[in-house]
C-alpha cells in the first residue's frame, strides 16, 4: 500500500500532502477527547505494535505479499482521531528512516492509510457493533469486519488517484482490478490480525479499548470480581 515517489503526478501529491495536514492537524485537537491518563500510553503502544506489524509480510498468492495496514485496529483501540495520529506517526517514521513510502508521497500515504484506513474501518466497525449483540464478546469480531472493508476502501482510493494523476502509463481500469483484488485478499489477513489483537486486549483489560466503551461493564466476570 505504501506509494511510492513519482507514481502520482505534482498536483496530485500536493492536493493529498493539503488532505492529509489538514486531516492531522484536525486529529491533534480531536485526540485530547479520546485520551485521559490510563489510556495515554495505549497510543505508544498501538504505534509500536503498528509499526512492528508492517515490517511483517504475509504471502497473498503470485509472489506478492501484504502486511497490516492497522487503520481499523488503532481506531478501535484508541480511538479514531487518536489512530489517525498513530498510523501517520509511523507512515513518517517509515518514510524518513526506511525508505518505506515516498517523502514526496507521504501526504498519499498518510490519506490512504491514516485517514481512509482509520475513518472507514471505525465507521464500519461502529456499523456492525450496532447491529451484533451488545456484549464485549462482539467488539473483536466488528473490528475485523472493519479491517476487512477497510483495505479494499483504501485500495479504492488509491485507484480513484492513480487514474487522475497517476505517471506509470498502465490502464486505470487495471490498476484498479489488480488493487481491489490483492487487497481484498489482504483484508483477509487484516481482518484475522486485527480480531486476535482486539480480543486479547478486550479480555485483559476492556476498560482500555476504546470501541468496548459502554461494554465493558456487562461483562458478568467483572461483576464477580467487584462482588467477591
Amino acid at each position: 500500500m505504501h506509494v511510492p515517489d513519482g507514481f502520482l503526478d505534482a498536483p496530485t501529491s500536493v492536493a493529498t500532502g493539503v488532505v492529509a495536514a489538514a486531516g492531522v492537524g484536525l486529529a491533534l485537537r480531536k485526540a485530547r477527547a479520546e485520551l485521559d491518563d490510563r489510556t495515554a500510553p495505549m497510543a505508544g503502544l498501538v504505534a509500536a505494535f503498528v509499526f512492528a506489524g508492517q515490517m511483517i509480510n504475509f504471502p497473498v498468492g503470485a509472489g506478492t505479499s501484504g502486511h497490516l495496514l492497522g487503520g481499523a485496529l488503532a481506531a478501535v483501540l484508541v480511538g479514531p482521531w487518536t489512530g489517525a495520529l498513530c498510523i501517520s506517526v509511523v507512515l513518517l517514521v517509515q518514510g524518513l528512516f526506511m525508505a518505506d513510502g515516498g517523502l514526496t508521497a507521504l501526504g498519499t500515504n498518510i490519506t490512504l492509510m491514516g485517514l481512509v484506513g482509520v475513518f472507514v474501518g471505525y465507521g464500519v466497525f461502529r456499523l456492525a457493533l450496532a447491529v451484533l449483540p451488545s456484549k464485549l464478546g462482539s467488539v473483536p469480531v466488528a473490528a475485523g469486519l472493519g479491517a476487512l472493508i477497510s483495505v479494499p476502501a483504501a485500495a479504492t482510493v488509491f485507484s480513484v488517484l492513480f487514474a487522475i494523476g497517476g505517471t506509470a502509463d498502465i490502464a486505470a481500469g487495471k490498476v484498479f482490478a489488480a488493487m481491489i483484488g490483492w487487497h481484498t485478499v489482504i483484508g483477509v489477513g487484516e481482518a484475522l490480525i486485527t480480531g486476535l489483537v482486539v480480543s486479547a486486549v478486550v479480555a485483559s483489560r476492556p476498560d482500555l479499548v476504546h470501541g468496548a466503551r459502554g461494554l465493558a461493564g456487562r461483562r458478568p466476570l467483572l461483576d464477580q470480581e467487584v462482588a467477591a
